[in-house]
């Protein structure tokens, strides 16, 4: 018995980039860093909606580039109702 186990690591990106299985999600909103993007993403799973972050193009070196935080079309309308609430 290993002393030390290692933790199964997930296998989804924080930033999935052009996957195929989004496709069709709606956006509820945009970031251009990627620690804002998870931390958004993050919150909205702690509260139950199906949130992931999604790019065209794989992010520059420090993370960067054009993000957008998509969810289920069905729970579009939640999502965007929590991000207004939280932001102000």
């Amino acid at each position: 018995m290993p002393r030390f186990r290692k933790t199964p690591k997930s296998k989804e990106p924080a930033v999935a980039v052009g996957d195929p299985r989004l496709e069709g999600w709606e956006t509820v909103s945009t970031f251009e860093d990627q620690a804002s993007a998870v931390a958004w993403r993050d919150r909205l799973r702690e509260l139950g909606i199906d949130a992931s972050c999604l790019a065209d193009h794989p992010l520059d070196r420090f993370g960067r580039g054009d993000i957008y935080l998509v969810v289920p079309p069905e729970q579009w309308s939640r999502a965007n109702e929590i991000v207004d609430n939280l932001e102000d």
